[in-house]
């Protein structure tokens, strides 16, 4: 077999104070190209490829200022929101947040930027398919209790048993006995979650009719985001006062005390995200969690060791 070409010579001298030094400079290097990739993953207003298609807009002044005072505000946060995991974690609390509003409101982005630096073990996405056969001729908030957390985990529920409140009850998936039962146990559901230790918080994300159906020509004009388009948001798109009804009914019957309902304003998505993880933050109250310093251990080095050789048929080719 050949050489592996990925193999590298290994030392067990310990680096010099410039080889240390490089590879300082090499790690901040690679934080900052994986800061530049997300910033562009962030970027909407991106050129298309396709042939005829618009070109991106050109950028003002004060649109780059805008947009670096977005990327400095998150970035700052998700280091408190690591901090508050950390905590969380340390202190075996147990958190549910949940995401609801209006098909293109942004509880989806939102909650990117919440989990994007948090261990997914510890900070977990709940966000089910509509109820199985079986799941339909369970308890209503059965399959939604599996899903909670365990000491030390918080759990975002992108839509929630809220779905009856919502969607269920515009589109006529439940019978208005189901509808008066879910608004007669929501409120004692959530306050045995509130007595067990459970911080519930709840959040609904706002936009407005026109904002909506921008959002919605945004998905339908992109060939990478069609797929979020489906049968039920052009439905829902029907019933928009059929939707706002059922908003105001669910606000009205279901802000308790214990776990009260929180409006983001969502028209701008960016703002909507900083004061939805900014409001996060304040609600928790928790501490930083003191570490250890970590120092990498030196590796073992065995003379007897001989690495195999990787046959080049193996190798994915290096088209880039």
């Amino acid at each position: 077999m050949a050489k592996d070409p990925t193999a590298a010579p290994f030392s067990a001298t310990p680096p010099t104070p410039k080889q240390e030094d490089e590879l300082i400079k090499r790690v901040h290097q690679d934080l900052i190209d994986d800061y530049d990739e997300e910033l562009e993953m962030e970027r909407e207003d991106w050129e298309h490829l396709e042939p005829g298609a618009p070109a991106r807009p050109v950028e003002t002044d004060s649109t780059r200022e805008a947009r670096n005072t977005y990327f400095k505000e998150l970035f700052r946060m998700q280091g408190e929101l690591v901090k508050m995991h950390d905590w969380i974690v340390a202190s075996g609390h147990r958190l549910v947040i949940l995401f609801e509003g209006r098909d293109a409101a942004g509880k989806g982005g939102a909650i990117k930027r919440i989990t994007q630096r948090l261990n997914p073990r510890v900070a977990r996405v709940a966000a089910l398919p509509a109820p199985s056969s079986r799941e339909k001729t369970q308890w209503y908030f059965q399959r939604y209790i599996e899903h909670l957390p365990a000491a030390g985990e918080m759990v975002l529920f992108d839509r929630s048993w809220y779905n009856r409140a919502g969607v269920e009850r515009v589109m006529g998936f439940c019978n208005d006995e189901e509808y008066e039962e879910f608004f007669r146990s929501v409120p004692e559901f959530e306050k045995m979650l509130v007595r067990s230790g459970i911080q519930l918080i709840k959040y609904w994300f706002s936009i407005t009719d026109e904002e909506q159906e921008f959002r919605f020509r945004c998905r339908i004009n992109d060939p990478l985001k069609q797929w979020k388009l489906s049968p039920m948001d052009l439905e829902s798109r029907k019933r928009w006062e059929q939707y706002t009804k059922a908003k105001e009914i669910m606000f009205k019957r279901s802000h308790i005390p214990e776990a009260p309902w929180w409006v983001v304003q969502a028209k701008d998505k960016k703002k909507g995200r900083l004061n939805c993880i900014h409001h996060l933050l304040s609600q928790v109250k928790y501490t930083e969690v003191a570490h250890k310093a970590i120092k990498l251990p030196p590796r073992e080095h065995n003379p007897d060791y001989k690495r195999e050789p990787i046959s080049p048929k193996m190798l994915v080719p290096e088209v880039y």
